[in-house]
């Protein structure tokens, strides 16, 4: 009785079981009907939170370009500013070195060192020798044009500023150390290059003579080669000048009282510097100002869109 009861008991659900299975798709077929409503609802309910994400996102994207872009304009003038002020010091530094050339040439002149070594610290320094020229080993420094450092030196020899001619490079034998040195006797114009026509130039004999110590330099760009064999020199080489007069490699410019009438004028040592940074610090000043008004109006006085 008892394993009948059981039986019946068991068998209660199992004929229940259709009906639990039939009905239970249907309300799974509605829950999910309504997921999927709400699934569409949500849908077009998103689509515009997305675009309005997308708008913000660009928004916030060129807003940092922006940004960027602006603190890199601004190293325009702060580039400028600080060139413009590098200038400055250059400036300075070149008036000072300017200063002291020209306090060198104005000392008072000193005997010729023994020691043709100590003559490298001693550039644009006056310096006495005396002896006597040897005319028959001129060199000529070509083309040049007269300095006229002195008023009467233009006013003496009678020849424009821009004249081109050459500089009259002549040996010079010191009779009391015995070394021979080369002499830059001045400026002569081309139609005098020839020592034929300046014969009262040509100063004979014993003299004293005070110059202006000259070191050698390097050949610049666009500077031609020199040509020994035309005796043609555009600039100082003196070991080669030296080779050929048979001198010592030490180079001075006469001053200007060496010049002879109808010789070559003295006194053609340059210490002008180019001096051009005056006009560089407006430059650069000048485009700092511009750019930094420029950055101002674009930048720091724009109105914030509403």
């Amino acid at each position: 009785m008892a394993a009948v009861t059981a039986l019946a008991v068991l068998r209660r659900p199992m004929m229940r079981w259709p009906q639990w299975a039939c009905a239970g798709p249907a309300r799974f077929c509605a829950a999910e009907r309504s997921i999927l409503r709400l699934s569409v609802r949500s849908g077009t309910v998103c689509r515009p939170s997305r675009r309005c994400s997308s708008t913000a996102e660009a928004a916030a994207a060129k807003a940092e370009d922006d940004s960027f872009l602006q603190w890199l304009l601004l190293l325009i003038p702060a580039t400028a500013f600080g060139l413009g002020t590098w200038q400055v010091q250059r400036r300075k530094w070149k008036l000072k070195l300017i200063a002291e050339l020209e306090s060198r040439v104005m000392a008072e002149p000193i005997p010729l060192p023994a020691d043709p070594m100590e003559l490298k610290n001693l550039e644009y320094r006056p310096v006495k020798v005396k002896g006597h020229f040897d005319h028959s080993k001129e060199l000529y420094m070509m083309p040049r044009t007269m300095v006229d450092p002195v008023r009467e030196a233009r006013d003496a020899a009678r020849l424009s500023s821009t004249e081109s001619g050459a500089y009259v490079v002549t040996p010079f034998h010191c009779s009391d150390s015995g070394v021979t040195i080369l002499v830059n006797r001045g400026f002569v114009p081309r139609k005098k290059v020839n020592p034929e026509t300046r014969q009262k130039g040509q100063v004979p004999g014993e003299v004293d003579l005070v110059g202006i110590v000259r070191l050698a330099e390097t050949r610049k760009p666009f500077v031609p080669e020199n040509s020994p064999e035309k005796n043609h020199w555009h600039y100082r080489d003196l070991e080669a000048m030296a080779k050929i007069t048979g001198a010592d490699p030490i180079f001075i410019d006469a001053d200007f009282k060496s010049t002879s009438p109808g010789g070559p004028v003295g006194g053609q040592t340059r210490v002008t510097l180019r001096n051009e940074h005056m006009q560089y610090i407006i430059t650069w000043y000048g485009l700092c100002a511009a750019t930094s008004y420029l950055w101002f109006q674009k930048f720091a006085r724009r109105t914030p869109r509403v």
